[in-house]
């Protein structure tokens, strides 16, 4: 059987631009199996892919021969524990994988990959290196690894979902091993803080809440009547960050929405324009235009509540009223239940400053001390600002990243891993592995 090495393919599917010493040598070599599970072979040229994936990603590849047969090994572990999991999930009914988020995933890598070529000959160009005949055939083998990817997480998240992977706590000495073995790869730790926070929002009164809601129940009305969605969510939206998209929010899946807009979204059918959704926005409409296991892709037009000046400033007196009363020693929890946005995190834990907005990072550039803020106001240019009761619990300066930095983080990720070790570990006694590297 001959087959070409894909190494440099999916090197360029990635970004990178390595392949191995073989190719550069020109003729393809005649393929073997290197690894058998169930019925379906392992080929040498697979894992040629696997380690040009490797290097092109940046791993540092043992030099020397019993080092680079270790990895090889290791490498090789990895395809046969995905092979594994791929069988796994195409005889579990409950795992499905449509067509079109196949494609979907494919036209995203394509559209990715092109944008890192200054023309379309050189493209071609690297699409020839890496043996292909075309683009169409990069595409069918996009297809399949995009495939198989999604079916591995997809079994691997109904599995835990069903607790049927549940995560092991490792042991001290397990979690020195993996950081011993990964820290090379950690940059350098950012400033951070860490801190807690009760945000409060200006409330509209009764009478603007009806307007709105009666204006949303007109505007369904004519959307049902067969009106462009997109168009009149570009007209009248209140979303100014999906407004210009027609209401697009793209794909998403549950626990990145407020509760009562998600629950909609994720019962309605493609096509499917919900009722009246209300949260602390304002009134939704929202439409979904196609739906997969666990992910939705809609749009929405927000018809928020007209808020006052004098509505805005009994949020700044609130805000400075919870202020006040947790510096003489308030509950913390009790204030935030009372008056704190339900959408926003009330605890912030090690955070980057360079991931807060700007006006935090205005504030702790200009702060350095732990303990109760002024009010902090976001969006003081928007109709509808947030003023923010902000208790800075610690401050860290930028330095070289340590054990205890990430152990909370290890222990995380070392529990999900040690569970989906055990699954394997039982898969591999039901099934025939043979392992001929």
């Amino acid at each position: 059987m001959m087959r070409r090495s894909l190494g440099w393919g999916l090197a360029l599917a990635i970004g990178g631009a390595a392949t191995t010493a073989a190719q550069a040598q020109g003729p393809a070599t005649i393929d073997r199996i290197v690894a058998i599970v169930g019925v379906q072979p392992i080929l040498a040229s697979q894992l040629e892919e696997e380690l040009a994936q490797a290097q092109a990603s940046g791993q540092t590849v043992p030099q020397d021969s019993v080092g680079r047969a270790a990895w090889k090994r290791r490498v090789l572990t990895s395809l046969i524990e995905t092979e594994l999991l791929v069988q796994q999930a195409a005889h579990d009914t409950t795992v499905k994988v449509s067509e079109q988020e196949v494609q979907d995933a494919v036209e995203q890598t394509v559209r990715n990959v092109r944008g890192r070529f200054a023309s379309e000959t050189e493209f071609q160009q690297q699409l020839r290196l890496a043996a292909f005949g075309g683009v169409e055939e990069w595409r069918r083998w996009l297809g399949e690894n995009q495939r198989r990817e999604i079916l591995r997480t997809r079994l691997l998240e109904n599995l835990r979902q069903k607790e049927k992977i549940k995560p092991i706590q490792p042991s001290d000495g397990q979690m020195r091993a993996y950081w011993e073995e990964n820290k090379g790869q950690t940059q350098r730790r950012p400033a951070n803080v860490s801190f807690r926070q009760i945000v409060m929002l200006p409330q509209a009164d009764s009478a603007a809440r009806a307007r709105g809601r009666a204006t949303a129940e007109s505007l369904l009305v004519v959307l049902r009547g067969g009106a462009d969605f997109a168009e009149l969510a570009r007209r009248l939206s209140s979303d100014t960050a999906t407004r210009d998209s027609g209401g697009s929010l793209g794909w998403f899946r549950r626990g990145t929405m407020v509760k009562a807009f998600e629950d909609a979204a994720f019962h309605l059918r493609p096509g499917d324009i919900s009722n009246i959704v209300e949260t602390d926005f304002g009134y939704h409409i929202i439409q979904v235009q196609r739906v997969q296991p666990a992910e939705v892709l809609a749009r929405h037009i927000l018809i928020a509540p007209e808020i006052t000046p004098t509505q805005v400033e009994a949020a700044r007196r609130l805000a400075d009223s919870v202020r006040a009363a947790l510096a003489r020693g308030g509950s913390f929890d009790s204030l935030a239940r009372l008056y704190s946005d339900e959408n926003v995190p009330k605890l912030v834990e090690a955070v980057a400053l360079t991931a807060l907005g700007p006006e935090y990072q205005r504030l702790f550039a200009a702060d350095s001390a732990t303990g109760l803020k002024p009010v902090l106001e976001l969006g003081a240019t928007n109709s509808r600002p947030q003023f923010v009761v902000l208790d800075v619990t610690a401050r860290q300066a930028e330095g070289e990243v340590t054990f205890d930095d990430v152990k909370d983080q290890i222990r995380s990720q070392l529990s999900q891993e040690l569970g989906v070790r055990h699954y394997l570990d039982q898969l591999r006694r039901q099934t025939y592995i043979d392992f001929r590297l």
